[in-house]
């Protein structure tokens, strides 16, 4: 098992482009032995400190293999969308790691 934690942070007024994008990508996730344990989106008052800004979503997300990942990842159907996810996102921090 996998665990990825992302934290994206997107282009000014570009939220409703990221939720379509999402609202495909999500379920999808599923195919390939994924889930989403946590999608959390914190207000300012969220945060003790930061010196990377704000992310608008933080995502927590588990996959049962390198390989599932990868197979996600390059989904033609997912592909398809990834406009979308290009449109919107202005960078992420991925963080990859195993339950210890």
């Amino acid at each position: 098992m996998i665990y990825i934690t992302q934290l994206i942070f997107l282009k000014q007024g570009k939220e409703k482009i990221f939720l379509e994008f999402e609202k495909f990508a999500i379920p999808l996730m599923k195919k390939y032995n994924g889930k989403m344990i946590y999608r959390l989106r914190p207000d300012k008052n969220s945060y003790v400190s930061s010196t990377a800004g704000h992310p608008y979503e933080i995502h927590f997300i588990s996959f049962t293999s390198e390989e599932d990942l990868n197979a996600f990842m390059n989904d033609d159907s997912r592909l398809s969308f990834i406009h979308l996810k290009e449109e919107s996102i202005k960078s992420t921090i991925l963080v990859k790691g195993v339950k210890m």
